[in-house]
């Protein structure tokens, strides 16, 4: 497996399970048939050697991924079914330990069917191990990249592979907590993709080009991010019901235009690891003249909970990683029909906005269509947002500013001037910083 992903690869060497931070856990090292005794333990494992040429689960090591210098940690699913154990959890933490003291992104390629069974609870004690592991290279500013084989399940899917900050799934993988023989079928990666809990489905042949990619990405961060020029109409509306009909156009540039015009080439994020997709909302990292950017972008619809929620996540990584964030605001609001709020809309609007309030990387803001209140504002950036000609933003919308105020419907457009709702109106009230110009200016 790892031939297929890197270019050069060196093992480190087995890890000292007595001495210093790599003990094991559990005390003295275990005897023959392991920490529980299990009869025949200690011929499986002679077994599982000569049938791999491996002596545990999991190989580690440095390797070349399209220029980058990545700490791997494969799994050998023919050892064991890739199961953890004790030794293992020695292993994955010595490589987590090695990336960080030199400053190296993780790759883990899983193929696990869970905890190792003869190995009994002190087995299972590893995923703890190595969700510490996660936390250290996080708060580190290290990206973590999993890849789901076939299978990923139990501890593996829980701990390494559904932890990374970007998860890629091989096409007809079982992923699942559950594996197939304790719940029959197994969960496949694509339900896990439509779940939002993972981000792309790549075949085996576009693995390695993949992985460069995102490596590439995740390690090339910018130090800022000017607002893009405008798509649009390069003049201004000259009243509010102008802006309001000019930013509902259909023929308007939408935020795939956008990202398609600012970006040389760009990877998305999918979902908010909570269960859902909102696919009004873009998320993910982008090139731009040999850096990255992240973004976050509205697509003209209504925002569920998911799409805040992933926006959230996409901040809070790129916040880690040292990558700034462009959003693209282009909304009517939020979503409040009874699913979006059974689905804690409210919750998710909060997250975001929080997320943002808390980044230490600059966020810029560009409004390239419709603003329609909190759903907004939730993606904008405080003292850092553009709005292009064919844009508004309001407290709400003209039509229902009538009907709270017990207008007649006819007086949507009069209501639209006077909440001053236009870009240039924007800019003079100072919640903008400025009009984008066109790709010229």
């Amino acid at each position: 497996m790892i031939g297929l992903v890197a270019s050069a690869f060196t093992e480190l060497p087995a890890p000292s399970e007595v001495d210093g931070e790599l003990e094991w856990t559990g005390g003295p090292l275990p005897g023959p048939d392991g920490p529980i005794g299990w009869p025949g333990y200690a011929e499986a494992l002679a077994r599982a050697t000569e049938r791999t040429g491996e002596h545990e689960s999991v190989v580690c090591g440095i390797a070349d991924i399209g220029g980058v210098t990545t700490m791997v940690v494969s799994f050998e699913f023919g050892f064991l079914g890739g199961s953890l154990g004790t030794r293992t959890g020695t292993r994955i933490q010595q490589a987590f330990t090695h990336a960080r003291d030199h400053a190296l992104p993780v790759v883990s390629l899983v193929a696990t069917g869970g905890s190792r069974m003869q190995e009994g609870t002190p087995a299972l004690t590893q995923l703890q191990r190595i969700a510490l592991q996660l936390v250290l290279t996080r708060e580190a500013g290290l990206p973590h990249i999993s890849v789901l084989r076939d299978p990923t399940t139990g501890g593996g899917w829980a701990t390494l592979g559904a932890g990374a900050d970007v998860v890629l799934g091989l096409h007809g993988a079982q992923v699942g907590f559950a594996g197939s023989r304790v719940r029959p079928p197994g969960y496949s990666v694509t339900q896990q993709f439509e779940a939002g809990l993972v981000d792309q489905l790549v075949s085996h042949e576009e693995l390695r080009a993949r992985l460069e990619r995102w490596l590439r990405l995740l390690t090339t961060p910018a130090t800022d991010v000017a607002a893009p020029p405008a798509l649009g109409s390069p003049t201004l509306p000259e009243t509010g019901w102008d802006a309001v009909q000019r930013a509902r156009a259909p023929q308007r540039p939408r935020a795939p235009a956008y990202l398609e015009a600012w970006f040389d080439w760009h990877e998305p994020i999918n979902g908010d690891r909570c269960g859902g997709v909102d696919p009004g909302v873009l998320c993910g990292f982008g090139q731009r003249d040999g850096v990255t950017i992240a973004y976050a972008a509205q697509c003209g619809t209504a925002t569920r909970p998911a799409g805040f929620r992933t926006a959230a996540r996409l901040v809070r990584l790129a916040d880690r990683l040292g990558i700034p964030v462009l959003t693209l605001v282009d909304t009517p609001g939020a979503a409040n029909d009874p699913a979006a709020e059974q689905a804690g809309v409210g919750a998710a609007i909060a997250d975001l906005f929080t997320a943002i309030a808390a980044a230490r990387v600059p966020v810029t803001t560009l409004l390239i269509g419709e603003g329609g209140s909190g759903g907004a504002l939730a993606f904008a950036a405080p003292g850092r947002m553009w709005v292009t000609p064919d844009s508004y933003f309001a407290v709400i919308s003209p039509e229902l500013a009538a009907a709270i105020l017990k207008r007649e419907p006819s007086s949507a457009q009069a209501t639209a001037d006077q909440l001053r709702l236009r870009p240039q109106d924007l800019v003079e009230l100072g919640i903008a910083n400025g009009i984008a110009g066109g790709p010229a200016a």
